[in-house]
């Protein structure tokens, strides 16, 4: 008998749907139900890799560690990974299917709607509940031909839909109003109820407007949830969070982490364990600014695009500070496309990232990389050079050889050695994400930088976390309601 399932689409992105398929995703595992996350499409760069050796939203996999489920491919069967403003890395169920610009991937989206039902219906007959998410707007009318993320998957999978909005963004009355205006009308027959997410102050302030949008809509009001300030220990689904978590207070760490921001950034929620020490202050640096001059450590992330962004880098003037800053004294970690820049010269023969070609690096590692249609996905343990254990996993395209990789960053448990290391040790690099989630690299990693580490479990704190926002929805929110909705 196939699971019952509920989907949850948003008056608009980053609305909280996400964070709201996570923790109800808990909260019915603490009941004994046995819950499956799912989203149809997802566009982000922040992306995980599942026990079957494939890569979903790094979303997919949170809602799935709530869940208390292995994350795998068919949780996310499409992922859009940008590689420039108008084209994409589309991956289908864990593996590169296509890279397709906006026109293109239109095209394809027949194709991928027959892999999005295909994994659903493996879902269904493993769970007791599917919890969908959808992307961006339920309202954009404009992209409703074709659709294979919102209220045409909906339809075609027979799901009822509950509705998100975010009252901190303000208009949120016009929003789910607005959103039952113009949209299909057999589309709005599909929504059950709605959802206002975010709140801040008295909930009885709000109790009028809560009876308002429901008289405009016909759907049944679901909850009102107040904000919840833990969310800043839960990742982040996509860049918007580059712009740093509102809720902390300004840090006061000895230890400066400077991290330039580029456009194609992934796999960025490497800066959460960091950002969670209180001997750390984390600073992103956009383009237009300098990296502080008292930086211990310049990170660079991993990127979807290494050479676009190495070349936002250097107009940026970062190549100079980065220079600088070595020569003052200071470490630099590149992880993944970071690691990648800071080689001599990056190769891409078969065009990966654009047009065949090469360009140089920044010439702190004695390494160069070639770019290859070839992506390893892979978890990993083992040790730093300094001894260190480590855990993390893999996610790139492309082979960096050369004399500095005679002193790895880690010696792996399958005696693989990953990364280099320069000859006086201030530059390193590395292909493994995840390293500073690892509470002993990232204790010594702030030993080596002066600092020390706060003795943070920080997988536990996750852990916490999801328990929180189970509770705080179970407060909030009228599952019972809800779960009568599903079919």
């Amino acid at each position: 008998m196939a699971a019952r399932a509920l989907m949850f689409q948003g008056t608009g992105s980053d609305v909280g749907k996400s964070l709201i398929v996570a923790g109800l995703s808990r909260a019915l595992a603490n009941r004994g139900m046995k819950v499956l996350p799912f989203k149809p499409q997802n566009m982000s760069n922040n992306a995980a890799v599942t026990a079957d050796g494939g890569e979903i939203g790094r979303a997919q996999a949170l809602q799935a560690r709530a869940a208390r489920v292995a994350p795998g491919v068919d949780m996310n069967p499409v992922l859009l990974k940008p590689q420039s403003d108008v084209g994409a890395q589309v991956v289908v169920r864990g593996r590169v299917f296509a890279n397709a610009d906006a026109a293109r991937y239109q095209s394809l989206k027949r194709e991928l709607m027959a892999h999005v039902l295909d994994s659903f219906g493996r879902l269904r007959r493993e769970a007791d509940i599917v919890l969908v998410e959808g992307a961006g707007s339920a309202s954009e009318v404009n992209l409703r031909a074709g659709d294979i993320a919102n209220m045409g998957f909906a339809r075609a999978a027979g799901v009822p839909v509950v509705l998100v909005g975010d009252i901190e963004r303000g208009g949120v009355i016009a929003s789910l109003a607005g959103t039952r205006h113009v949209i299909d009308p057999a589309d709005a027959a599909t929504i059950r109820g709605f959802i206002v997410n975010r709140f801040r102050g008295d909930p009885a302030l709000f109790a009028a407007g809560m009876a308002e949008i429901a008289r405009l809509t016909g759907w049944a009001p679901f909850g009102l949830v107040p904000h919840f300030p833990d969310a800043r220990r839960l990742p982040a689904e996509d860049a918007l969070a580059l712009g740093g978590r509102t809720e902390r207070a300004a840090s006061t760490g000895r230890v400066r982490v400077a991290v330039p921001i580029l456009p194609h950034l992934s796999n960025f929620d490497d800066l959460d364990p960091l950002e969670a020490e209180p001997d750390v202050e984390l600073v992103r640096v956009w383009p237009g600014q300098a990296l502080p001059g008292d930086a211990r450590l310049v990170l660079l992330l991993g990127s979807k695009a290494t050479i676009p962004d190495l070349g936002v880098l250097r107009r940026a003037g970062f190549d100079i500070d980065i220079a600088a800053h070595v020569r003052r004294g200071g470490h630099v970690l590149g992880l993944c496309g970071g690691y990648q820049m800071l080689g001599r010269r990056i190769e891409d023969p078969a065009g990966i990232e654009g047009a065949p070609g090469g360009v140089d690096g920044l010439g702190l590692l004695d390494v160069a990389t070639r770019l290859s249609p070839d992506k390893a996905l892979r978890a990993v343990a083992g040790r730093s050079a300094d001894g260190a254990p480590l855990r993390g996993y893999e996610m790139h395209m492309g082979v960096t050889e050369g004399p500095d990789c005679a002193r790895p960053f880690a010696v792996l448990d399958d005696g693989r050695r990953d990364g280099a290391v320069s000859a006086g040790g201030l530059v390193a690099g590395t292909y493994l994400h995840g390293l500073f989630a690892d509470d002993a690299q990232r204790a010594a990693w702030l030993e080596r930088l002066g600092g020390a580490a706060a003795g943070l479990d920080y997988e536990q704190g996750v852990e916490d976390a999801l328990d929180g926002l189970a509770a705080h929805l179970e407060a909030h929110l009228s599952i019972d309601e809800m779960l009568s909705c599903a079919r």
